[in-house]
């Protein structure tokens, strides 16, 4: 466990990935703004949240790209360079691996539960039951 000190910079480093996620990021950049070597803060930040700094990412990538593909009328391709992915083959795999479904597939399920075209009514569909339609729960 990191001491009040090391959290504290640990928690900046963790700052600087959310404030940047569409950008491309480096892990002795992350690092060096924890004033960290990068190994250290590698280990450091996977003892802390049990995750990796890239696991952190593509977490926050992926969640970005589920609200946008929601509510926005980006096409995929779009969505992708808006979270940071430069790759559409990359971005998808990711996809599909964190979410259990494809992009596409992701957005047509749940606009054809919205009666508005490109909207999906949020306050009318309770996210649990939106997941459970996609056939997995949330992380």
């Amino acid at each position: 466990m990191a001491t009040n000190c090391k959290l504290k910079r640990l928690n900046a480093g963790r700052d600087h990935i959310a404030d940047n996620y569409q950008a491309p990021l480096s892990l002795s950049g992350i690092a060096k703004c924890s004033y960290m070597s990068p190994y250290h803060f590698l280990r450091v930040f996977k003892d802390t949240y049990g995750e990796t700094p890239n696991e952190f990412l593509i977490r926050l990538r992926v969640e970005q790209a589920k609200k946008m593909l929601i509510t926005e009328n980006f096409s995929v391709s779009e969505i992708c360079e808006k979270v940071g992915y430069t790759s559409l083959g990359s971005f998808s795999s990711l996809f599909l691996k964190q979410v259990g479904v494809a992009p596409t597939l992701y957005r047509r399920r749940l606009w054809a539960l919205s009666t508005e075209v490109y909207r999906f009514p949020s306050q009318a569909i309770p996210a649990c039951y939106a997941y459970n339609f996609l056939g997995k729960l949330p992380k």
